[in-house]
């Protein structure tokens, strides 16, 4: 089974940006722990700060892996696109957040990208991506 893990704008500062909402661990840290407890997935993981990118890179993989974690981080509110890319894709992707979304802000309230996603899971950390692994074990 291959799974990928795309994480979007700002989530490559992980560990270091508001750790009081998104913990202390980079995500490069929390990918081997990942990997260690699921042995007999491929686990790759691909982050970008661009829109267009993490559509490629949908695109991309979207058509012969068995499924992706994705948090868009603030495109979820924004970007019709990916909601678009997802829809047609033939594997599943299962949308995550760190924090609990709708405890924050009115505008985190609203994802673009949930209609078109198999599940959504936030507000459980970095364990949002074990969560959305096992999902998609099934």
């Amino acid at each position: 089974m291959r799974i990928q893990i795309i994480n979007g704008p700002n989530l490559n500062l992980l560990g270091q940006r508001e750790p009081g909402i998104y913990g202390s661990s980079s995500f490069d840290e929390y990918l081997p722990k990942l990997q260690q407890r699921f042995p007999d997935v491929e686990l790759s993981y691909y982050q970008s700060n661009v829109e267009g990118e993490l559509i490629n890179k949908m695109q991309e993989v979207g058509f012969s892996y068995d499924g992706i974690v994705l948090n868009a981080g603030a495109y979820t509110h924004t970007s019709i696109a990916l909601q678009d890319c997802i829809r047609s894709l033939k594997c599943p992707v299962i949308e995550v957040h760190i924090s609990n979304v709708h405890q924050r802000e009115e505008f985190r309230h609203k994802s673009l990208i949930s209609c078109a996603c198999k599940g959504v899971i936030c507000g459980f950390g970095l364990d949002s991506y074990r969560l959305a692994i096992e999902a998609l074990l099934g």
